[in-house]
């Protein structure tokens, strides 16, 4: 999917003057549920308190330019835990030489672990275009032979990685995200078009961007931001209002 495609769909939506936990609050003082959370990096919310935290401290002490830093060592340990047995080679964006490549997504019942290379969703701050990180992107080889064959990894800002690292700790701390139940939703799940992977909803028949722009607008008028491509699933919140979870019943 071309990037023009995605920023002209976000372009229906006002701007966001600030976002807290789950939802976005915009210029013409209404308030969405964000189903997006920027392609996954904002799974825990957008006001994660240890990630803001990491942030307020490593930019504090000045440490945005991307010289060798203690950090690069620690996301890659916090990295091992959450997928044990890989090799990891850190990107500011996914390499071409990977080419096509498999997404690990926190909190999904099933998960393609048996590829060569896999790229973990974590939160942080990080943009997404065509499905893919871009900012800083792990790398997740099955071993040495595989992640020899990758390119040199990028030098990245401590900022972005400590965060990334906190990100990930805060996700295997929290297993509870993953199994937040929604009983009217899964309700609906069972007669409608859409299906569950953990917490995650795709359409079982992906529609062009022409159809994908018709439900953005569809669940924007509800009061919910969808991502703006058919490429992302949906990611269901933390939390919802028992008015907010009937009004997702009903669009979905």
């Amino acid at each position: 999917m071309e990037i023009k495609d995605e920023l002209y769909i976000l372009s229906s939506v006002p701007q966001v003057l600030r976002a807290r936990d789950y939802r976005l609050y915009l210029s013409d003082n209404k308030r969405l549920v964000d189903l997006w959370l920027n392609g996954g990096a904002a799974i825990m919310g957008h006001t994660p308190a240890n990630q803001l935290r990491e942030l307020k401290n490593t930019a504090s002490r000045g440490l945005y330019a991307p010289y060798p830093h203690f950090t690069e060592n620690r996301l890659i340990k916090a990295l091992s835990k959450l997928l044990p047995e890989r090799v990891f080679r850190l990107y500011a964006a996914p390499p071409k030489e990977l080419g096509a490549v498999k997404l690990w997504r926190p909190y999904a019942d099933s998960q393609e672990r048996g590829d060569e290379v896999l790229i973990p969703v974590i939160p942080g701050i990080q943009t997404w275009r065509g499905g893919l990180p871009f900012g800083l992107c792990a790398v997740a080889a099955q071993n040495e032979e595989a992640v020899s064959k990758l390119p040199p990894g990028d030098k990245l800002s401590p900022v972005l990685l400590s965060l990334a690292a906190r990100g990930i700790h805060d996700i295997i701390a929290a297993p509870q995200r993953g199994k937040i139940q929604y009983s009217r939703i899964a309700k609906a799940l069972k007669t409608g078009n859409w299906q569950r992977n953990g917490i995650y909803l795709t359409l079982k028949e992906t529609p062009d961007m022409a159809g994908w722009e018709t439900l953005f607008n569809k669940f924007l008028e509800a009061g919910f931001l969808l991502p703006p491509s058919p490429l992302y699933p949906l990611i269901l919140p933390g939390e919802m209002s028992d008015g907010e979870e009937a009004k997702l019943t009903a669009a979905l």
